[in-house]
């Protein structure tokens, strides 16, 4: 198992796996991602800015997909609480994230954090910021699990109301 960047060969299966967490989601009467978004646009962005990862099996097959950048987040400017570390210092972002259905249980959440983590160790980046609907109470438990802390409530671009949270990374 291994997580690389994407490439544009990986949208369908992406766009898959994103379509489940979808169906997902809503089944557990959670409006997170039920408004077309995420979608194929958004995820050839982040393949174009080199900020798409997935994560490859044994048999070359793509089991899950994260956004993770240290690009600033723009949402992220106004929160209603505070952020651990000052709004100046670099950080990294992560967004979404999904596993294949067949995959969930297999902590693939955790090990792509966890590469997320290494990476910024390397590049001396002190935290990793993250956001989640507030009902998403499943990625707020692993979150919370890796040693995140709540930090607040931001809004996206389109005005949705989401929980904050923020690990410092040493």
């Amino acid at each position: 198992m291994k997580i690389q960047l994407s490439t544009f060969e990986d949208v369908p299966a992406i766009i898959a796996i994103i379509n489940d967490a979808k169906e997902y989601l809503a089944s557990q009467k959670i409006d997170q991602w039920q408004n077309g978004y995420p979608n194929t646009e958004q995820v050839a962005n982040d393949i174009k800015n080199n900020e798409s990862y997935v994560v490859i099996n044994d048999e070359n097959e793509v089991i899950a997909t994260a956004m993770f950048t240290t690009k600033p987040e723009p949402t992220y400017k106004i929160i209603d609480g505070n952020w651990n570390i000052d709004e100046n210092e670099k950080y990294g972002v992560v967004h979404r994230m999904a596993i294949k259905k067949e995959f969930r249980e297999f902590g693939l959440a955790t090990f792509m954090f966890h590469e997320f983590h290494i990476h910024l160790l390397e590049k001396n980046v002190k935290s990793l910021k993250i956001d989640t609907h507030e009902k998403n109470l499943g990625m707020q438990a692993l979150i919370k699990k890796l040693g995140y802390t709540y930090c607040g409530i931001i809004y996206t671009n389109y005005h949705a109301k989401r929980v904050a949270f923020e690990k410092v990374i040493s």
